[in-house]
């Protein structure tokens, strides 16, 4: 195994450390591996390989697996992202979804496919990533759902509780909730209406413009295999996954 390939150079561990549990100043067993753990999560989600192929240096890849859901379970990825993110710029957001394929191996969680954000769409078995980002382009939050589900369903929790200028978004959340819902805020609504309203209405065309920052987000964040093709039969573990390497984009 190349080391040049890590993830977690000096200056990295020196972000991530004081966010991860088992530290000196933390009840309990100090832990000492922690660094190397996170190594072993990156080396899966960066490959997309199953956690058996989990090479020997990382240690046991089931004792590594484990680790993993009690970290995922517990919401320490969600934690590590968020104090790597820092205040978001709101003056305006972006909102739009992704889909991604679901491996076959990844279907037979408990609850069923449905109740793993599993669903269908022409493209098989997917998962839909609805996510907001700020006005420079950085994730903010991100919602998993069924493949077949229409964007929009992750709107309203997304937007919850965030104040932002305008919100920039594709004609399809042209919806009239959606346009209320700003109006009263005082947000503006830079989303194109679509061809059937009866009444059409204007946006800022050249604000627009800048609506492929939440792509290009996408774009790099789906560099990682485990990211672009969803392998985790739980939502809970490919939301952790999608934490982790967040936070390791948002840390540079």
């Amino acid at each position: 195994m190349n080391e040049q390939r890590f993830v977690v150079s000096d200056v990295l561990w020196q972000r991530f450390e004081p966010q991860l549990p088992g530290k000196a100043s933390d009840a309990g067993v100090t832990a000492k591996d922690n660094r190397l753990f996170l190594e072993a999560v990156f080396w899966r989600v960066r490959t997309g390989s199953p956690w058996r192929d989990l090479p020997p240096m990382f240690g046991n890849w089931n004792s590594q697996f484990r680790r993993f859901r009690r970290w995922a379970k517990s919401g320490i990825f969600e934690s590590l992202f968020k104090a790597m993110s820092g205040d978001p710029d709101l003056e305006y957001a972006l909102i739009d979804g992704t889909i991604v394929q679901v491996h076959q191996k990844a279907t037979g969680a408990k609850g069923g496919p449905q109740a793993q954000a599993i669903g269908r769409s022409r493209g098989g078995l997917t998962t839909k990533i609805v996510a907001l980002v700020d006005a420079l382009g950085n994730l903010t939050r991100f919602l998993l759902l069924p493949g077949q589900a229409h964007d929009m369903k992750g709107v309203a929790p997304l937007i919850r509780n965030v104040s932002f200028g305008a919100l920039l978004a594709d004609k399809a959340f042209d919806a009239d909730w959606l346009l209320e819902e700003l109006d009263v805020r005082g947000a503006s609504a830079v989303i194109p209406p679509k061809s059937n309203r009866k009444q059409q209405r204007g946006y800022d065309a050249d604000t627009y413009k800048w609506r492929h920052l939440i792509e290009n987000y996408f774009a790099k964040i789906k560099e990682f295999r485990g990211i672009a093709t969803r392998y985790d039969k739980t939502d809970c573990s490919y939301a952790a996954n999608w934490n982790l390497v967040a936070a390791l984009i948002a840390s540079r």
